[in-house]
């Protein structure tokens, strides 16, 4: 049986359920490369295992995901060419290309598709989230079919205001926030809270955060009840109907505009990098003021 190094494995109620939580806290759980392909692993694991019926999604530590590894030493090392820690899997799936294009197809094996995957894993799941989930700790929680969240959780996404990007990989945001409330929140870099979250039908259940881990596994037990059936045709049913809507579509035209917002840095900043730099009007994200909860009026802005 796989080890795994970034991610723990546990079979609950006889194996009916699995909860998996990503184990990198030292870093509120930022997404290396190493961790990506140990979660897909542990997801393939549950989904192949027919004696399991729900998968739990979660994260050790404050903070579920702080999203993608852009700063660590230890993520650096996997990129490092030739290096002792260089990650297999750079070196496929258009790990050796060049550019742009080397940039795309990575990003659309390990950021996208493999999300996408998840959302459509033949088991339900459950996200279950606390402190605040930033940008790429959004997909992972969105490719779930379920989300609880502690009362203490914020929602983000910063790669506007600190990256000059569009958005991430996955880009669920219209469907999720809604379209105003996406282009807002992704135009300000501010953050909702999770019982505004709640409101939207975003997540399902909220519970205080000492907590979190007993009521997500009792949520779960009332799911697995139902016959694997019948809970996979209304999975099935529900995933359907959106991607009939557009959501399959959106997604794929999405994922192109991020990697042309990609190329767009990589040519101003002559080379140097794929994201907006300080010098084009975003902070340095390693030293950016701590993300700000969204107001709704001016009232509400002076309240100290």
């Amino acid at each position: 049986m796989t080890e795994h190094r970034f991610v723990k494995y546990e079979e609950l109620d006889g194996g009916t359920i699995v909860r998996i939580m990503l184990n990198r806290p030292d870093t509120r759980n930022a997404q290396s490369r190493g961790l990506l392909v140990e979660l897909n692993d542990a997801f393939l694991r549950a989904e192949a295992d027919d004696n399991v019926r729900v998968v739990i999604l979660g994260g050790v530590g404050p903070l579920f995901s702080s999203g993608h590894d852009i700063g660590s030493a230890e993520a650096r090392a996997e990129y490092e060419v030739g290096g002792p820690q260089q990650h297999p899997s750079t070196k496929v799936n258009g790990g050796t290309r060049d550019g742009v294009e080397r940039v795309m197809l990575q990003e659309w094996h390990h950021f996208f598709e493999n999300t996408r995957r998840w959302r459509n894993l033949r088991k339900i799941t459950i996200a279950q989230v606390q402190g605040t989930v930033f940008a790429a700790g959004l997909m992972l929680m969105w490719s779930c079919d379920l989300i609880v969240a502690a009362d203490n959780v914020r929602f983000a996404d910063v790669v506007g205001t600190r990256l000059g990007m569009c958005g991430v990989e996955y880009f669920a945001h219209p469907w999720e926030f809604g379209p105003r409330k996406a282009k807002e929140l992704m135009l300000t870099g501010d953050s909702i809270d999770v019982h505004e979250a709640h409101q939207l039908g975003m997540v399902s259940k909220v519970f205080p955060v000492d907590e979190l881990d007993d009521s997500a596994l009792a949520f779960a037990r009332r799911i697995a009840k139902l016959p694997t059936m019948t809970a996979l045709l209304i999975k099935e049913s529900v995933n359907q109907t959106v991607d009939t809507m557009g959501f399959y579509n959106a997604l794929n035209s999405c994922f192109a505009l991020h990697e042309l917002n990609h190329a767009h840095w990589l040519v101003m900043t002559q080379g140097e990098s794929l994201l907006a730099t300080p010098e084009f009007g975003v902070p340095d994200w390693r030293s950016a003021p701590p993300v700000k909860p969204l107001v709704k009026d001016a009232a509400e802005a002076a309240t100290p």
